[in-house]
């Protein structure tokens, strides 16, 4: 009797073994399947930027000033990447007029846009150009198949008014842009970017440390003619303390315009938050009853206490310069 009692518990104990150790595989088996929290944390929470993301385009009329846009990669609303949590990297918007008369305007707008790709984010690049007849396809198609390829964000914006001066053409589209920038609240610091101009990569961390209204000098080159002019500011350390054209002899020439379209920046706030720079909200109204670019020309002129000189160490390195091309103006007055 002994003996077959220690048998069946023996047979109890290897069965109880047995349905332990099937229970065990089986809730293991199962519990590999089963994500942990770390790795479904990482699924729900997505890089902020991508520096390459794909290009979705698609057009939309302005209803405020009639014009239509194509609006590429990402949106105002998109978070901004930073060098850190306290010190967000600010946007820097780019404006940049071309011609249809400009036979070069394709070949330029590859050499900036190689330029901007290089520039940290965030970067919003405004491209104008007038809307082209159904005839000119290839034309028209030209802007818009060179920035679907940057990998940069931009907004394409487009206009139908036909002009016969070049420099009010080019006035009109630099609106156009401001306009664009006032109605989407676009928050950043905005500078115009001729086609010509080439650049220290420096210049782009140097504007965005401005807080209103930058400066700087540019020098300019023409081809064939042995000088160079050095226009801007005069600045004591920061502070611009006046304006001057230089040439390479070092002989100042006094000029009646003293702001040269590209060399100044300024918080694009200013066109739709007055009230934040402690001026009426009719202030906002007269920008847009007289015209948007002469407005931000003339604070930038009366506000020499907010007016920054970049450099800070006393505007006393080029950072642009803006290359004249005789074939350019040959094409436009053809």
């Amino acid at each position: 009797m002994g003996s077959t009692e220690k048998s069946k518990k023996k047979t109890q104990l290897y069965k109880k073994a047995i349905v332990h150790f099937i229970l065990c595989f089986i809730v293991g088996f199962f519990t590999g399947f089963t994500p942990s929290s770390k790795s479904s944390i990482q699924t729900q929470q997505p890089a902020a930027f991508s520096p390459n993301p794909t290009t979705q385009v698609f057009q939309k009329e302005d209803n405020q000033n009639g014009s239509y846009y194509n609006r590429g990669l990402l949106d105002q609303n998109t978070p901004v990447p930073s060098t850190s949590d306290q010190n967000p990297r600010r946007l820097v918007i780019v404006i940049t007029p071309t011609s249809i008369k400009d036979k070069l305007r394709g070949m330029f707008l590859r050499k900036l846009a190689y330029t901007l790709k290089l520039v940290p984010p965030p970067l919003l690049w405004v491209v104008v150009e007038q809307q082209q007849s159904e005839d000119d396809v290839e034309s028209s198609s030209e802007v818009s198949e060179i920035l679907r390829k940057t990998g940069i964000m931009y907004r394409h914006v487009v206009f139908k008014e036909n002009f016969t001066d070049y420099e009010d053409e080019m006035d009109h589209q630099r609106n156009l842009a401001l306009n664009h920038i006032d109605h989407h609240r676009l928050s950043g610091i905005v500078h115009f970017a001729g086609l010509s101009n080439v650049y220290d990569l420096t210049f782009f961390d140097e504007i965005r440390e401005i807080e209103a209204f930058g400066t700087w000098p540019m020098a300019m080159l023409v081809p064939n003619k042995k000088k160079v002019i050095i226009e801007g500011p005069i600045c004591d350390s920061s502070e611009v303390i006046g304006w001057h054209l230089r040439n390479r002899r070092n002989i100042t020439e006094t000029i009646t315009t003293p702001v040269h379209i590209s060399s100044f920046a300024f918080n694009s706030s200013i066109l739709w938050d007055p009230e934040r720079w402690g001026r009426p909200t009719s202030v906002k109204e007269d920008s847009h009853s007289q015209n948007s670019l002469k407005f931000v020309k003339k604070e930038v002129l009366e506000e020499e206490t907010k007016l920054k000189g970049i450099p800070t160490d006393g505007c006393s390195r080029i950072m642009l310069w803006n290359l004249h091309f005789p074939s350019q103006i040959d094409s436009f007055q053809a």
